[in-house]
C-alpha cells in the first residue's frame, strides 16, 4: 500500500529558524547606504522596519535563531504542512525518479507566506507599532499579512501591483476581509506613484513600484513600519521551517533529495526549503542539486548582472548586491504575479554567484501545462507561481527516464491556485502566450 503523505507531529514543528549566512564560506556583501555608500547599521534599518527584523537581518555569526513561542504557537495552526509522495504525477511521467512535494498550500490563507508574515506581526507588535505597510504581487503576501495583522490588533495598508490588482480580484478581497486596506501600485496616494505616473501614465505597476510606495508610507506615518514577503534574509530565515520539517519528514520516509527545487521571485520559498538541505552540502556530506524555477520573461538569475542595485523602483531602499535586471524592469504581465520582481535577494545571489545552486527559466505556457498536467495526477490545483517548480521538477523527472536514473527530486509547492482561476480561465481557452526577455 502505498503510504502518501508524511506528517510532524505539533511538538516537532521546529522552535528555531536556520541562518544560512553564519554557514556561509563567502557571505553576502553589506547593503549600501545609497547616499553614503557605507553599510547600513540597525538604526539606518529602523526607520522603516521594527528592530528585530533589522536585528536578523544583519545577523551573519548565529546559525539557530530562537521561533518566538506565541509565533509558534500560530503556526501549530496549521503546521507541520504535508509531504507528499507524488505517485500520480511520477505515473503520468513514466519516470523513475522519485517526486516528493512540500504542500505549503494548507496553510489558512493558501501559501507558504504566513510562515514570515506572523512572526513580523508579532515583532511589529511588541515594539508599540499600530500600523503595517506592504507590498504584494500576486496577492498571496498581501493576504498573510492582512491575516497577521488582525491576528495581533495591527492595521495593515497594502499596495497591490495593478495588473494583479485586476487580474486577482479575490486576492484583493481576502486581503479586505481580513480588514487591510489594499491600493492598486502605481497610485497617487504617494510620491512615487505619482512620479511613476506622470511618467508613465498606463504603468501596469511591478513590485518595485509597490515597494517605494509601501516603503513611503511607512516612512512618513506615525507608529507605523514596513514589512515584505521575499528577497530580505530575515524573511527567508522566517520561511525555513519548510526546509527543517521537509527534513525530518524525508527521514520518515527512508530517502534524501538529490535535487531541491522551488518556484523564484525574490527568493522566499526558495531559501525556505533550500537553505536547511544546503546546510548539509556546506558541512560536506551532501551534494544535493538546488534549482530555482524563474519566469522566462523576468530571469534575474539565468540574464541578469550581478551588482548594486535599489530593491525599489523609486530608490527608496538600501543598495543591495543582487543579481537583478535593474530596478526600473517592468516585468512582461504574465499571470505568476508574485515572480515579476528584478531582483534576487542577497544570499541568494552570493549562492548563485558561488555555484552553490543554479537558475532555470520557465516559459509562462509551459508552467501552465506542468500545473494541469499536476493537477490532474494529484487533484491540487497550484498557484501560477508553483507551476514553474512542477515544470522544472517534470523536466528533471524526463531526463531521469532517458537516464534511467532513480533521483529523488524534491519541490516546494508553495500555494494554491483557487483565486487564480481566470488564469487558468486563460490557458484553457489557448489565450495565453509567452513572454521572452529581451534587453534593453
Amino acid at each position: 500500500m502505498r503510504q502518501k503523505r508524511f506528517f510532524l507531529s505539533e511538538d516537532l514543528i521546529p522552535r528555531q529558524w536556520y541562518n544560512i549566512v553564519a554557514d556561509m564560506p563567502v557571505k553576502p556583501a553589506p547593503m549600501l547606504d545609497p547616499a553614503t555608500r557605507k553599510p547600513v547599521t540597525e538604526e539606518d534599518l529602523c526607520r522603516i522596519f521594527c528592530r528585530e527584523c533589522a536585528r536578523q537581518e544583519l545577523n551573519a555569526t548565529d546559525r539557530w535563531i530562537d521561533i518566538p513561542g506565541e509565533v509558534r504557537e500560530k503556526y501549530t495552526y496549521y503546521r507541520s504542512t504535508p509531504l507528499v509522495r507524488a505517485y500520480g504525477l511520477e505515473e503520468a511521467l513514466d519516470t523513475p525518479a522519485h517526486i516528493y512535494f512540500k504542500n505549503e498550500s494548507v496553510s489558512p490563507i493558501g501559501s507558504h507566506k504566513l510562515n514570515s508574515a506572523l512572526p513580523q506581526a508579532w515583532y511589529c507588535k511588541q515594539e508599540g507599532v499600530s500600523n503595517v505597510t506592504t507590498e504584494t504581487g500576486a496577492g498571496q503576501w498581501g493576504t498573510a499579512l492582512a491575516y497577521a495583522a488582525k491576528t495581533f490588533g495591527l492595521e495593515a495598508a497594502v499596495y497591490q501591483v495593478k495588473l494583479t490588482y485586476e487580474q486577482k480580484p479575490y486576492r484583493r478581497s481576502m486581503m479586505q476581509v481580513f480588514g487591510a486596506q489594499v491600493t492598486p501600485s502605481p497610485s497617487m496616494s504617494t510620491r512615487a506613484g505619482k512620479d511613476i505616473l506622470t511618467a508613465n501614465p498606463n504603468h501596469q505597476g511591478s513590485l518595485g513600484t509597490a515597494i517605494s510606495e509601501a516603503v513611503e508610507l511607512a516612512g512618513m506615518t506615525p507608529g507605523c513600519k514596513y514589512t515584505l514577503g521575499s528577497t530580505m534574509n530575515h524573511v527567508s530565515l522566517h520561511q525555513t521551517v519548510i526546509g527543517l520539517e521537509a527534513e525530518k519528514q524525508m527521514e520518515m520516509a527512508g530517502e534524501y533529495p538529490d535535487i531541491v527545487i522551488a518556484c523564484f521571485g525574490g527568493g522566499s520559498n526558495f531559501g525556505g526549503i533550500a537553505f536547511p538541505f544546503l546546510r548539509h552540502n556546506l558541512e560536506g556530506g551532501r551534494n544535493t542539486r538546488f534549482i530555482a524555477a524563474e519566469p522566462e520573461s523576468c530571469p534575474k538569475l539565468t540574464k541578469g548582472r550581478f551588482e548594486y542595485d535599489f530593491g525599489d523602483e523609486a530608490g527608496y531602499t538600501p543598495l543591495i548586491p543582487m543579481f537583478t535586471l535593474g530596478h526600473d524592469f517592468v516585468p512582461s504581465n504574465i499571470h505568476a504575479g508574485g515572480l515579476r520582481y528584478h531582483g534576487a535577494g542577497a544570499i541568494v545571489s552570493q549562492l548563485l554567484k558561488d555555484g552553490m545552486m543554479e537558475g532555470m527559466d520557465i516559459p509562462q505556457t509551459e508552467s501552465f501545462d506542468a500545473a494541469v498536467l499536476f493537477a490532474k495526477a494529484e487533484g491540487i490545483i497550484p498557484a501560477p507561481e508553483s507551476g514553474h517548480a512542477i515544470a522544472a521538477a517534470i523536466r528533471e523527472a524526463l531526463k531521469c527516464r532517458e537516464e534511467g536514473a532513480g533521483k529523488v527530486i524534491l519541490f516546494n509547492l508553495s500555494g494554491n491556485g483557487l483565486v487564480d482561476m481566470p488564469s487558468y480561465d486563460q490557458y484553457l481557452r489557448g489565450n495565453l502566450i509567452d513572454f521572452r526577455y529581451k534587453k534593453d
